[in-house]
């Protein structure tokens, strides 16, 4: 069978490389599988796109689609005129899909106007938030995909709320873990460590880059004062996006302490997120990670698409409330902040249990799809 993964944006690729591995993993098994990775160009970053594909073990992609910039519309719309053509060029038994960028919800909609099957892996989440362009792409995704891969339960009972088929639902956990653990020794300092005379637990580590946080100057000023108000004396190492970098140059944001860097490749990244005495942030995908690595974590958001990284895990929401983020930073500089758990399956092996899975919807002697469960 032939397998088309899309990805369209940097995480993307976290959560596609472990599938990848499993597909070559089974090819050499003596499955008849094999697979066409599609880049869509939705995030594409010269500079740092060979290191990157390199450091993952993943090969340069079959096809770029080169459809950055624009609206949402207009990225859509450019994304399924290209994608379909990929589509009718190389038919597919099946598309899986990751995450919930504008790519995961184009594609989606393409592959089943061409009546082909389409998997989502990391089904099932959601914020509730209904201003966040990935909120529409998850709900989007779910409401038309095939086969549902998810990585809790919170997203299980989800979908079935919804009146998704159970036997459609595969509990598998989580491939961005699975990337995680599979380089955890393999990660690397970056350049400036010695520079800035960063040390283990010396530090924190800031990430900013919604809309809710970065497009209004004012509310962008006054987090980062109080984020460099509230860390005492320690470094805060604070790798820039793209769309905060071109509002922090007009305002001239400057402090000793706020070390502003470009974004890291993958490794390097991982290691300032693996020694960091907490992380400050208002991504959805590292509080995963700070959840496995044991770190702690503050959530500048309302919500969480990650529910399972505060109940079991070492995030906490704070939305935009400095005086909890306080506390909050009080808590951690005394050392007593919650000791998290490890989400359940949640153990690096999720992209192996999400192939077998597949192996056995298109097996035609295999009666119809039984969900996989925590055992």
């Amino acid at each position: 069978m032939l397998i088309t993964l899309v990805a369209g944006a940097r995480p993307n690729f976290m959560k596609i490389a472990p599938i990848i591995h499993a597909i070559k993993k089974a090819k050499n098994n003596g499955v008849a599988i094999s697979y066409r990775l599609i880049h869509t160009g939705q995030h594409y970053d010269k500079k740092m796109s060979g290191d990157f594909f390199e450091q993952l073990n993943i090969p340069v992609p079959d096809t770029n689609l080169e459809c950055g910039g624009g609206t949402q519309a207009e990225q859509t719309a450019a994304i399924m005129v290209k994608f379909e053509k990929e589509l009718m060029n190389n038919r597919p038994n099946l598309v899986i899909v990751v995450g919930d960028v504008t790519s995961t919800m184009a594609c989606t909609i393409t592959a089943k106007k061409l009546c082909i099957d389409v998997a989502h892996v990391e089904a099932g989440i959601r914020s509730g938030d209904m201003t966040m362009p990935e909120e529409i792409n998850r709900i989007v995704t779910d409401s038309i995909c095939d086969y549902f891969f998810t990585t809790s339960q919170y997203a299980n009972e989800l979908l079935l709320k919804q009146q998704v088929d159970k036997n459609k639902i595969y509990f598998v956990g989580n491939t961005m873990i699975d990337t995680l653990y599979h380089n955890l020794e393999r990660t690397i300092p970056p350049t400036f460590w010695n520079q800035y005379q960063l040390s283990e637990k010396n530090y924190f580590l800031l990430t900013l880059h919604r809309p809710s946080n970065v497009d209004q100057p004012e509310k962008l000023t006054q987090l980062l004062s109080e984020i460099t108000l509230a860390t005492s004396d320690y470094p805060i190492i604070f790798p820039v996006h793209p769309r905060t970098k071109q509002i922090i140059d007009k305002l001239n944001i400057k402090h000793e302490r706020l070390i502003m860097i470009d974004p890291q490749p993958y490794l390097e990244f991982i290691y300032l997120v693996q020694h960091a005495k907490a992380i400050i942030t208002d991504s959805g995908g590292i509080t995963e990670e700070a959840t496995v690595l044991q770190i702690p974590c503050i959530t500048l958001r309302n919500s969480t698409e990650r529910p399972e990284t505060i109940t079991m895990g070492t995030n906490e929401l704070i939305g935009d409330d400095m005086g909890k983020m306080h506390q909050c930073i009080q808590t951690i500089l005394q050392n007593k902040w919650k000791k998290g758990s490890i989400p359940p399956l949640w153990d690096g092996n999720t992209a192996n249990r999400i192939i077998d899975a597949i192996q056995k919807i298109y097996t035609p002697t295999t009666a119809l799809k039984q969900p996989i469960t925590a055992s």
